[in-house]
């Protein structure tokens, strides 16, 4: 049987089983709504003074039966309901009682549902239907629209098969899609920022998450922005932005949507429910770059406490009542909820990793102290993500370290040795590059590879000096630098990729009153770096 769900209170027992009668018909395949169905829905609709709906299933199989008031119509979860296809496979045909069109309402209820079709019964004034209103979704844009309706018809008057109609509509929609796209086998993303920032600060954050999209395999399809001087603290973005989005998703048979900015679970939960779509942030697509990247032991063991913590605040709280307690016969209470008992796990494992991450710690710094009775200098490199370190350590210590023009290809610290021009000998490692918004435990579950960097005795920072933001990436490392307790150790600023900036002799210039400029590709421009580089090693080891 059906549901019959909504605003049921104040019926009287024959209408709620006139209800349920209307809830166990069947429909046709072939008519939106039967003739015989629509009279008794506008005849209910009528004597009850309230809208009623029907969703439809294509088989004409009747989901559920919605009571609502004079004005509206209130359209349960529909969770449980799988898509077919593009659409969600069920079409909704409700009543309208003072003459009214399809409103802004409905299209938002036939957008956000997916729905294949979304259907207004007019009641006329002797309880009888007048005619039959339809929309549906277009597989593109047609004059700025992303919908179109069909012409009114009687009830009694349909010709068009309603299952030919779906049927060319879903091909439609797969046909505009490139079948390239669909047989990638790669998630398919929309990119989304709601930013306060200025304009240039949130295109430029929004470029770098494209390029961790692209470092995580993510074939990128759209980018919306919006710019808010207030966050919606539930959907982050306004409704009709998030109506667009939806569409996008839906023509571009999009599966993920993600968003520049972190969020909290209610909202993950609020976007998802709003949009049927996989919903990630800015962190999570970090964590699982690094869960992809990571090699070592300690790398991994690094990347699983930081997706561990992440986790844990994000475990949903709504248990289903007695049917997810353990609890039995001889336990003592109820027992823990399927809730409790997941947290508890993750405490374990997040105890454990703690375990085995110290020990692998406690190895390093044994290794390290072995090189450090060896009596050779450490020069460090940091800076941004993608800034050239691992190409900078190839070209100096002809070395085949994975060096690719992608965010985090680095993970997991390399040391080579390093001879200076007049015979010094140290060794130089390369480490994770920094990013903005570095989520919190991610740079805490580090903390045990950037050790490293505590025992160097010079720290080199790479720039990307073709990036146009790179003052603000500069910033960046130079507070995460503040924030591990590195700003003691003397630091040499190294603008790398002078090669891509051109003849901009202002900003070569400007730059080397702070630096050294350099093209990590070309050993001949390293030359002065190696200098300054020894000459200051030189005057540290003397002291």
């Amino acid at each position: 049987m059906a549901l019959v769900s909504g605003n049921t209170s104040g019926l009287k027992k024959n209408q709620l089983k006139m209800l349920e009668r209307l809830a166990g018909k069947r429909g046709s395949r072939d008519e939106i709504v039967g003739p015989e169905m629509a009279r008794t829905l506008c005849q209910l609709s009528f004597d009850l003074n309230r809208q009623i709906g029907l969703l439809l299933q294509r088989s004409g199989k009747v989901e559920a039966v919605i009571v609502g008031d004079y004005r509206g119509i209130m359209i349960p979860q529909l969770s449980h309901i799988r898509s077919r296809g593009r659409l969600k496979g069920l079409r909704l045909v409700h009543t309208h009682l003072a003459g009214e069109d399809i409103s802004d309402e409905d299209l938002m209820d036939l957008l956000f549902l997916r729905l294949d079709l979304l259907s207004v019964l007019k009641v006329a004034s002797d309880g009888l239907p007048e005619r039959l209103y339809s929309v549906h979704l277009l597989p593109d844009s047609r004059d700025g629209k992303n919908w179109a309706f069909l012409p009114p018809v009687h009830p009694a008057n349909q010709k068009d098969s309603f299952e030919e109609f779906i049927h060319a509509l879903e091909s439609e929609f797969t046909r505009k899609s490139s079948s390239k796209e669909v047989t990638s086998g790669k998630d398919l993303a929309i990119l989304v920022s709601v930013s306060s920032l200025p304009k240039i600060h949130a295109e430029e954050s929004m470029r770098e998450l494209a390029e961790l999209a692209e470092s995580d395999e993510i074939v990128v399809l759209a980018k919306v922005m919006q710019h808010r001087r207030k966050i919606n603290p539930r959907l982050i973005l306004g409704k009709g932005k998030l109506a667009d989005i939806m569409i996008q998703a839906l023509q571009l048979n999009a599966n993920l949507l993600i968003f520049d900015q972190e969020l909290n679970p209610s909202q993950i939960r609020s976007i998802t429910d709003y949009t049927d779509l996989r919903v990630i942030d800015r962190t999570q697509l970090i964590l699982d770059i690094f869960a992809h990247r990571a090699l070592s032991r300690e790398g991994k063991l690094q990347v699983e406490m930081a997706q561990l913590k992440y986790m844990l605040p994000r475990l949903s709280s709504r248990d289903d009542a007695l049917s997810r307690l353990t609890g039995g016969i001889g336990a003592r209470g109820p027992g823990e909820t399927k809730l409790e008992i997941d947290k508890r796990r993750i405490n374990d494992r997040l105890a454990r990793l703690a375990k085995e991450l110290k020990k692998v710690s406690k190895e390093r710094y044994q290794r390290r102290s072995r090189r450090r009775k060896k009596e050779l200098p450490v020069l460090s490199l940091v800076g941004y993500t993608n800034a050239g370190k691992s190409t900078l350590l190839n070209t100096l210590t002809q070395s085949d370290i994975v060096a690719e023009d992608k965010l985090f290809a680095t993970l997991d610290p390399t040391s080579r040795r390093l001879r200076f021009p007049r015979d010094m000998e140290v060794v130089i490692t390369d480490t994770v590059g920094f990013i903005r918004n570095l989520p919190a435990d991610l740079l805490q579950a580090f903390k045990a590879t950037l050790e490293e960097l505590e025992e160097a005795d010079l720290l080199v920072h790479v720039v990307d000096l073709s990036n146009p933001c790179f003052r603000e990436q500069m910033k960046v490392v130079d507070d995460l630098l503040q924030e591990l307790d590195l700003g003691a150790i003397p630091c040499l600023k190294l603008f790398n990729k002078s090669d891509q900036v051109g003849d901009d002799a202002m900003l070569l210039a400007d730059v080397a009153r702070e630096g050294i400029v350099v093209s990590a590709l070309n050993i001949e421009t390293l030359a002065p770096f190696l200098e300054k580089a020894q000459k200051i090693m030189g005057k540290i080891l003397q002291n």
